[in-house]
């Protein structure tokens, strides 16, 4: 197994990112190194990025690209990355291998595959915390679902019905094992935000995506000119706040009442004017 790993400038890693996944659309690792990022992906000789396309990808971001070699108990190594976490004291999100959560506490399985976390990276935890605080009413749409660890936290908070798209076959699959796992509902298609028009909508709109891809979604509105009643926005960085939130608010008409910091990214509550 050969861990090819590429490290950037802090201030460009987010754009860095987006060109990578084009790349390795099963995911990355992130590593934060302080004033670099990390990057890494996982694969077998001739399965992973070559360096020209690497070098192409990241443009003047490039600081360094690292090759190692990983043991062949990878497997289960990889394992210990993942750690459960509680969210609002009301939920539980742990990965398959995790012990059950004690009496009180929602518990949300993930199982990550090699390609997804289970919930504790920054941007996704804060989603999870405005979401638990929600009133649980209506129906919810997850943009961007990735594993389902938002759609299916919000199903087992009492949302329904509960939907989810993605642009990647993979993480349309995964979200749906993973609702099985849980006994909840969720109707998952692939949809590109970029490519195949607005963001569907719902009453709540849940968006853990990059920046530019909620600049996006911002500009393009959602289908049928549908305003959702409340979006959580994360995936962004703390200092893209206020442009994304005023992008919102001018195009849709949706308005900031809570921003949430972990780390250096940031998850915005919009609600629709009463």
């Amino acid at each position: 197994m050969i861990r090819l790993a590429v490290r950037v400038r802090r201030e460009q890693a987010e754009l860095a990112l987006a060109e990578l996944l084009v790349l390795a659309p099963q995911g990355v690792e992130e590593v934060d190194l302080g004033d670099r990022i990390e990057y890494a992906v996982y694969g077998a000789p001739g399965e992973v990025p070559v360096l020209p396309d690497l070098e192409a990808a990241v443009g003047g971001a490039l600081v360094e690209v690292v090759t190692t070699e990983v043991a062949d108990d990878w497997g289960e190594r990889w394992r210990d990355f993942h750690r459960p976490i509680d969210v609002a004291g009301r939920l539980h999100v742990r990965a398959p291998w995790h012990p059950e959560p004690a009496p009180g506490l929602l518990d949300v399985v993930i199982d990550p595959g090699q390609a997804f976390g289970t919930g504790a990276h920054h941007t996704t935890r804060l989603c999870l915390e405005v979401l638990a605080e929600l009133e649980p009413a209506g129906a919810v749409m997850d943009l961007g679902c990735g594993s389902g660890v938002l759609a299916i936290a919000a199903a087992k908070l009492g949302f329904g019905p509960v939907a989810g798209v993605d642009h990647e076959r993979e993480s349309v699959a995964a979200t749906g094992e993973n609702a099985a796992v849980n006994g909840v509902t969720v109707v998952v298609e692939r949809h590109d935000l970029i490519h195949d028009g607005p963001a569907p909508a719902a009453p709540t709109v849940l968006a853990n995506l990059l920046g530019p891809l909620l600049l996006r979604v911002a500009a393009d509105g959602f289908a049928g000119g549908e305003v959702p009643r409340t979006l959580v926005a994360s995936g962004l960085l703390a200092h893209e706040a206020d442009e994304i939130a005023a992008a919102f608010r001018v195009r849709t008409g949706l308005e900031e009442t809570e921003r949430r910091l972990g780390g250096e990214w940031a998850a915005l509550r919009l609600d629709r004017p009463a």
